[in-house]
């Protein structure tokens, strides 16, 4: 099967070279035709974009620009359009995560983007959304006006299917003209909606463009971050620290690097009621998108003192696991997969050996691995693909410092805990370093407008113009009523 990703408004498919990414094998085999673009063309499609931008977008009311995302949202969330029967038929055999994750995971993605959940995601950066469309008054006297970028350069990760959704929403809601470049692991969801978004609004047609040129091309990198303003890039920390060496001094780089996560497990949740509901909650962190996301959980701390001890967690962990392989396969494994699961096992074992006590449960057969340790140690990354950790704790505040030996990479911490403890696990855990506490089944579901790695998702896209209080104070002199 042969299909076309990216979007190049009004740019004729023979005045391009393409280049082919293929997934798959056999019948499920998918050949993707992506626009490779010389240097000398994408510094023409940017001026292009740039020029559209500022004609369209930046006229346009964030409450329109709200409503066009909205649109376009519902027809991807129709199960009988035919762009979202594009999806789920074609992101499956390019990413080789199970259909039904995908198509679940997209449900739920998606409805983040809803129009009360984007209006939502405005207040939460700006007290006056207004602020976006026109110069409004500010407390300290005066008036302020917030600008996005004239141009905006997304570099975007396919470890998640639809991961470039959440930078394309906000590039659109600050307004700013955009050029995406999507990753060779998934080129496609971009690409369709930013074809389904000009096709809901013609308007917003010409005010992004969805590239894609071989990570490393120092020539394309450079034609295109010296075009920006703004460029946001997720990746690896050594590709974003490439990139950073590209990007001008005088351009803003927003860049999003590898994060770990972990899930935090109160005796109060390990009850006969609640234990099961709890491991099957973990075990969903564990298995949507085989732990890529960086959002995702390598490590369980569970304290002791429930009637459920932490090994029997683990246990009931494992055997939800082993459930959901079932319900959601794990997608087939590279070569290099393996061999890192084989070797994280390995080294699980290894440590028992050396009076760890470490404890494997799942064979190396089995498409899912618990590894249990009745002494807990500092976070570090498991192998992925339903490879996890479950360390015991006296009192969940002991994982604290457990967690804080990775601050500069900690993100989200699922929570599965009594109210009276949350205030005082909340301020352990920020000053741990986690951006994002979350109840433990959410890890991998962000809520609508959250500060991604502690950031703000959309004030960090603009720059603030103020007209200070003395250039109206001054005006009145000129006035033509004047005294």
């Amino acid at each position: 099967m042969k299909v076309t990703a990216g979007y190049l408004p009004g740019w004729k498919d023979e005045d391009v070279s393409w280049h082919t990414l293929s997934f798959g094998a056999g019948a499920d085999r998918v050949d993707v035709a992506v626009p490779q673009l010389t240097p000398a063309q994408l510094r023409e499609l940017a001026a292009q974009v740039r020029t559209q931008g500022r004609a369209q977008l930046k006229t346009l009311p964030v409450s329109q620009i709200i409503a066009a995302i909205d649109r376009t949202v519902t027809r991807l969330l129709d199960a009988n359009d035919a762009y979202r029967q594009q999806l789920d038929a074609l992101l499956p055999r390019i990413s080789g995560f199970d259909a039904e994750m995908v198509r679940l995971g997209l449900n739920a993605y998606l409805k983040t983007f809803r129009a009360p959940q984007l209006q939502r995601f405005v207040a939460e950066d700006f007290a006056n959304p207004k602020l976006l469309d026109e110069f409004q008054p500010v407390v300290k006297g005066g008036l302020a006006r917030a600008l996005g970028p004239e141009l905006l350069v997304h570099v975007w990760a396919g470890n998640v299917p639809g991961l470039p959704l959440w930078s394309l929403v906000c590039g659109l809601l600050v307004k700013a003209p955009t050029i995406g470049k999507v990753a060779s692991a998934e080129p496609l969801f971009a690409s369709l909606f930013a074809r389904l978004l000009a096709e809901v609004e013609p308007r917003l047609a010409g005010v992004l463009a969805i590239v894609w040129f071989k990570g490393g091309d120092l020539d394309s990198e450079r034609a295109l971050f010296a075009e920006a303003d703004t460029v946001l890039a997720y990746g690896g920390n050594d590709t974003l620290a490439a990139l950073r060496q590209q990007v001008p001094v005088s351009t803003r780089f927003l860049p999003h690097g590898h994060k770990l996560s972990a899930g935090l497990v109160s005796a109060a949740a390990l009850d006969v009621a609640h234990a099961p509901a709890t491991a099957r909650a973990a075990a969903l962190d564990v298995v949507r998108y085989e732990q890529q996301g960086c959002y995702s959980p390598h490590t369980f701390y569970v304290a002791r003192g429930g009637r459920v001890t932490p090994r029997e967690f683990a246990q009931q962990l494992a055997g939800e696991l082993a459930a959901l392989q079932h319900k959601f396969a794990r997608r087939p494994l590279t070569l290099e997969e393996s061999a890192s699961v084989a070797g994280w096992r390995q080294g699980q074992e290894m440590k028992s050996f050396a009076g760890g006590a470490v404890e494997l449960l799942g064979d190396a057969e089995a498409a899912w691995c618990v590894a249990y340790a009745e002494r807990a140690e500092a976070l570090l990354p498991c192998a992925l693909n339903r490879t996890v950790q479950v360390q015991a704790v006296d009192r969940l505040a002991d994982a604290a410092p457990l967690l804080a030996a990775q601050r500069d990479y900690l993100q989200t911490v699922g929570l599965a805990a009594a109210p009276q403890e949350l205030p005082a696990l909340a301020e352990l855990l920020g000053q741990a370093g986690a951006t994002r506490i979350c109840a433990l089944g959410q890890m991998t579901a962000p809520e609508a407008g959250w500060h991604h790695d502690g950031r703000f998702s959309l004030l960090d896209l603009v720059r603030m113009v103020e007209l200070e209080a003395s250039a109206e104070h001054a005006a009145e002199a000129y006035a033509p009523y004047r005294d």
